[in-house]
């Protein structure tokens, strides 16, 4: 007789396709996988981009978003919610109508606006879009210091005082430091009790194309299986870190984050 295997928690993934593979939703599947999750991934965009830049992006139309979404929701018992690259307005309210539709699932909300290596994703008026819309819908929002900026509109405010600004706006905040010069990076988590929470980590050398996608997934997997909030950064954030410790440099520009199972990575 075969043993059934054991039941996998399944993460809904919205985001686009990088053709390199170090971020998107490659970046996405291999770091649920590595989470012992399965992962559903949902375009909502194609880019043009590599390990040096993007150059061009198309966003899809919004039915067929809500087509391969509702075909996984309708048929899977998704446990988790993770939101990447949107890149429109349009697609902005079209993920707010399928969380609407599924307001209990946690989302972990990657506020992706800008590539590794700089170019846009979407114009600023998309970032404060998701802002109003969709961060009062996440769980928890996952932007790097730069992505805070801009959302808070405070080209030089510190993490708290972006926090301040948007936590009004969501429930909880994840705030991460690795695009400063410092020589311990400083992530800073701002939870909706008022409690706040620092995690640091050794600086590693280098630039690394895909570790906001890496974060916020392995995030969203943590909380598909059933991991408390406050653990989840912090297990997501180290998982995180050694992805980059070990990382790959398979083209001319930024490192690729290697994500292998925990067991692996030590």
């Amino acid at each position: 007789m075969i043993t059934p295997t054991p039941f996998r928690p399944v993460v809904l993934c919205l985001s686009g396709h990088d053709p390199s593979g170090g971020a998107g939703l490659q970046a996405d599947i291999e770091a649920l996988i590595a989470q012992g999750c399965h992962a559903a991934p949902t375009v909502t965009a194609l880019t043009v981009q590599n390990t040096v830049d993007v150059s061009d992006f198309r966003v899809l139309d919004r039915e067929w978003v809500l087509a391969q979404a509702n075909a996984v929701l309708n048929d899977m018992p998704v446990s988790a919610v993770k939101l990447g690259m949107l890149g429109s307005l349009e697609m902005v309210d079209t993920v707010v109508e399928i969380m609407q539709a599924h307001p209990d699932l946690p989302l972990v909300c990657d506020p992706v606006l800008r590539a590794g290596g700089g170019g846009s994703l979407g114009k600023d008026e998309v970032g404060y879009a998701m802002r109003e819309k969709i961060m009062p819908l996440a769980r928890i929002a996952t932007p790097n210091l730069p992505e805070a900026r801009i959302l808070a509109e405070l080209p030089e405010g510190t993490a708290d005082e972006c926090a301040a600004k948007l936590l009004p706006r969501c429930q909880n905040l994840l705030i991460t430091g690795g695009h400063g010069t410092e020589q311990e990076v400083h992530n800073r988590l701002y939870c909706q009790d008022g409690s706040q929470h620092t995690f640091t980590c050794a600086r590693l050398p280098g630039e690394y194309h895909g570790s906001g996608c890496t974060l916020a997934s392995t995030l969203a997997g943590r909380l598909a299986l059933g991991e408390e909030l406050v653990s989840a950064v912090e297990t997501a954030l180290d998982y995180t870190w050694r992805t980059l410790r070990d990382a790959d440099h398979p083209g001319k520009g930024q490192y690729i984050p290697r994500r292998l199972p925990l067991d692996f990575c030590q």
